[in-house]
């Protein structure tokens, strides 16, 4: 996953500056696939402008932490040229980044969440790089108030309810009227204690967001919030968060096994591909001191490997880590070959492709 850190951390040191560089490296760690936010709103509202964006958090280290200023295009097709150089696979997604215009809120329907991707794809097959995309995520967590606020103006309504899937349903019809040849999604992060009733029908795999820390207590017992500027979250997981995993680890793997073992069997019952961008320990983490990445590793390792086996997943991470702004995860190159080379041979019961939705 390199959401929108591969366009707006490009200053010096940030990690994304050199985009041969950082492709080669992902490269080099044995990955063929990765995750972007194509800045829909802000490409069909103006592809060439320059966009001011504001912070989303001043303690994590995906995207700019402060103000910062992008221009979507040519950047886009740029970068998927590089990476289509490579033979490398990209999914776009999109985090709907605020500016300092919010031009985000100019999404009023499904049909207008539609349109603008479809500007982005319309893009895309004219630089002649549509054979790049692996598949198209109309919005990350959706419908979590963070990244769709644009749905919530009156009364909030979940995914999983009557609105939500109306509102998927919709969009996904005009992007497959247009574009029919490529896989569509919205990705999923909650809301798992009622995945069985949920309709999803709509999309051609399910793209789940799984960590351990949502699946048990461990984010209570250790104090940390996810408050997007204030550290006293990373200041509890500092001094207690490898201790607490260590002090129980069984625990802490049967969560983690119950996340998978859930994503596997909603494939199952849906018969659609799983593909996993966002995962498999703890949510939030970074360089930082007493912030080791030892136990992060290991339970990346661990979600993997009770994956696989499955033949479910179309595509997998390794972790929301890797990449080169996350410099402890990133410098095991060693570690990264070896769960890449698992990933590559592990059995696949169903590929990622387009569905029937007659």
């Amino acid at each position: 996953m390199w959401d929108f850190s591969w366009l707006e951390r490009r200053w010096p040191g940030a990690g994304y500056e050199d985009w041969n560089r950082a492709l080669d490296e992902l490269q080099e760690r044995g990955y063929d696939a990765l995750r972007i936010d194509a800045y829909p709103h802000l490409l069909a509202a103006g592809p060439v402008r320059e966009w001011e964006l504001l912070p989303p958090w001043t303690v994590q280290d995906w995207g700019a932490p402060a103000r910062t200023r992008v221009k979507v295009q040519p950047a886009l097709c740029e970068f998927l040229e590089h990476c289509a150089a490579r033979g490398m696979k990209v999914a776009l997604s999109s985090w709907f980044r605020e500016d300092a215009d919010n031009t985000r809120m100019n999404i009023h329907t499904p049909a207008d969440h539609a349109r603008i991707w479809l500007a982005v794809l319309d893009e895309v097959e004219a630089a002649g790089l549509l054979d790049t995309v692996l598949f198209v995520d109309l919005c990350n967590e959706f419908s979590m108030k963070l990244w769709a606020p644009y749905v919530h103006r009156g009364a909030y309504f979940p995914r999983n309810s009557p609105q939500g899937a109306a509102w998927m349903h919709e969009a996904l019809g005009l992007m497959r009227a247009r574009y029919p040849q490529l896989p569509y999604t919205f990705s999923i992060s909650d809301e798992y204690d009622r995945h069985l009733e949920e309709d999803v029908t709509m999309h051609d795999l399910l793209e789940l967001h799984l960590w351990m820390v949502h699946w048990c207590d461990f984010y209570q017992q250790v104090g940390y919030h996810s408050h997007r500027t204030d550290p006293t979250g990373y200041d509890n997981l500092a001094v207690r968060g490898e201790a607490l995993y260590r002090s129980n680890p069984e625990k802490y793997h049967a969560a983690l096994y119950r996340a998978v073992d859930t994503a596997a069997n909603w494939s199952r019952v849906s018969g659609l591909p799983l593909v996993t961008t966002e995962c498999w320990g703890i949510v939030d983490y970074k360089d930082w001191p007493l912030l080791d990445w030892g136990w992060v590793k290991e339970l990346c390792e661990l979600g993997v490997q009770r994956a696989l086996p499955t033949g479910r997943w179309a595509a997998v991470a390794t972790s929301n880590f890797c990449g080169p702004q996350f410099r402890g995860m990133w410098r095991d190159v060693a570690w990264h070959q070896r769960l890449t080379a698992q990933i590559k041979a592990a059995p696949l019961h169903v590929p990622l492709g387009v569905r029937s939705h007659a």
